[in-house]
């Protein structure tokens, strides 16, 4: 965060969901006015490779943490493996991790973590849409990709393959390929980065075009109902409200039964 914002010369950075130390790939950054669509970003789904370590648990359940119990596991077979990670796939309650962020009685876990004091997690439900054992990498270690929804831990899937298994194992090697559309194609190292126009940044919300008289109710933020005012907002939402003759991104309007209603203005 700090070289964007030197990079971008401004202190107004923040993300759309952290990479844990070690971990490399694809982080949103928002920048200025615009880190107000973050919160729009945070939910998307994930996407991740990495790969895991068959009879070796960690303190950290990765290969940052230290040894924490070994299995002889040897005789685990890849399809044996496939069929465990077959059996987290899905919607499924998930412990979160110690070395985490996740804060219990105002404390954050990895805070708790770090002075060797461990509590109890309540499992929260995650989705887990693709988790794929790719291929062998070598002997007891597996190289897997996973797609999820926003608040998976990817680590505790490697943890709980190893205990599937009757075992245990951590992972190592993770890589973030994707979040929603934005995908490690179209990533650029910080020093490269460049500005993505807010338009462009929200193209997977479906689309309201407005101008004139509902164009300037937009801009300050009014609501609107959702037919019948030179505008309809039609399916669910949220949706992207755009000014026709520009082009440019206005708002992101929200359903509120026969309203739309504002969820993020940018401004003038």
């Amino acid at each position: 965060m700090a070289r964007a914002r030197r990079r971008l010369g401004t202190k107004k950075v923040g993300h759309a969901g952290t990479l844990d130390p070690g971990a490399t790939g694809v982080l949103l950054l928002g920048v200025g006015p615009a880190t107000r669509l973050l919160k729009l970003l945070t939910p998307l789904p994930k996407s991740y490779t990495c790969e895991v370590v068959l009879g070796t648990e960690t303190s950290t359940l990765d290969d940052s943490g230290t040894v924490t119990a070994r299995h002889d596991m040897a005789g685990v077979t890849l399809d044996e493996v496939r069929a465990a990670a077959a059996s987290l796939t899905g919607d499924i309650l998930q412990v979160p991790p110690m070395v985490s962020a996740i804060k219990v009685a105002g404390r954050r876990l990895h805070e708790l973590a770090r002075e060797g004091i461990e509590v109890e997690r309540a499992a929260r439900p995650v989705t887990v849409h693709r988790f794929e054992v790719e291929r062998e990498v070598e002997p007891g270690v597996v190289a897997v990709a996973v797609d999820c929804s926003s608040g998976t831990y990817v680590r505790t899937l490697a943890a709980d393959v190893g205990a599937a298994l009757g075992g245990g194992a951590h992972l190592r090697a993770l890589r973030r390929t994707a979040v929603g559309p934005f995908d490690a194609s179209r990533a650029r190292p910080v020093d490269e980065a460049a500005l993505l126009p807010p338009v462009d940044v929200v193209a997977f919300l479906d689309r309201v075009e407005v101008d004139g008289e509902v164009a300037e109710l937009v801009r300050r933020g009014r609501r609107l109902v959702r037919s019948g005012q030179e505008v309809t907002f039609e399916g669910a939402g949220p949706w992207a409200v755009v000014d026709l003759p520009t082009g440019d991104l206005l708002a992101v309007y929200r359903s509120a039964a026969d309203q739309a209603v504002p969820d993020v203005v940018l401004p003038v």
